[in-house]
């Protein structure tokens, strides 16, 4: 049985966040970095989308999702200030392959701001799927930015939505809250976590991903290219043991 209570090693948390060749692709990519971190005044800890739907059992259930819990917990009492987000859909999103006739789950179509992966229905608000796991416990945490509630348009940042056009607000709240640094964990790594970091450098803050606080989908390469992104955009990857 897995010590879910001590912290891993760098090397294991790697291992433990991706396995195998990912695990390489990680450990050996630009942005990987061995560093004590003390977060400060100026740091905010960004939890990504740790729903139901996302967890085991759940219609969109990211592989190990549930791992990523005990981490963020333990993390979230290294910093002061944390915000979550939410996806948070109607029924018949546009993002959504029952929307689609004749579309399955993880194809694309085009819709009017490019192409769009389609999903299984997930999240719809009002729903157990939808909620922010109970087992997540951050009382302290001081926003929840909602996102993917217009039903024309996905988004998968906490910043900015899916026509790269539309501001949540998130970047203004922390420009004006005086934070200089965040960090982002949670689910998942190649899609979510990984266009809130990239948003989060673009708007310029130093930009952290905790690797072994997130799980990825992997998508058709989806995994590699949000890896190469994250790497050339500057944003920096670490282990929770990392955080001191």
């Amino acid at each position: 049985m897995r010590d879910t209570n001590r912290a891993p090693t760098r090397r294991g948390a790697l291992q433990l966040a991706l396995g195998g060749a990912a695990a390489s692709a990680f450990a050996s990519g630009a942005g990987a970095q061995t560093m004590t971190i003390k977060p400060s005044a100026h740091d905010i800890l960004v939890v990504v989308d740790v729903q139901y739907d996302f967890l085991p059992g759940g219609s969109l259930a990211v592989p190990e999702g549930d791992a990523v819990i005990p981490v963020i917990n333990r993390l979230a009492t290294r910093f002061a200030h944390v915000v979550l987000t939410q996806d948070w859909h109607p029924k018949g999103h546009s993002s959504f392959a029952s929307s689609h006739p004749g579309k399955k789950p993880f194809e694309t179509t085009q819709l009017h701001y490019g192409t769009q992966i389609l999903w299984p229905d997930h999240c719809i608000w009002g729903t157990r799927g939808a909620e922010i796991a109970k087992e997540l416990e951050i009382p302290k945490a001081q926003m929840i930015v909602r996102k993917g509630y217009r039903p024309e348009i996905d988004r998968y940042s906490g910043f900015i939505e899916a026509d790269r056009k539309t501001p949540t607000g998130l970047a203004g709240y922390l420009r004006e809250r005086g934070f200089k640094r965040v960090f982002c964990a949670g689910l998942a790594t190649d899609f979510c976590v990984a266009w809130t970091a990239l948003d989060a450098r673009k708007a310029g803050f130093e930009t952290y991903v905790i690797e072994d606080a997130c799980r990825g989908i992997d998508t058709n390469g989806s995994l590699a290219r949000a890896l190469k992104d994250m790497d050339e955009a500057g944003v920096r990857r670490i282990a929770s043991a990392d955080v001191a």
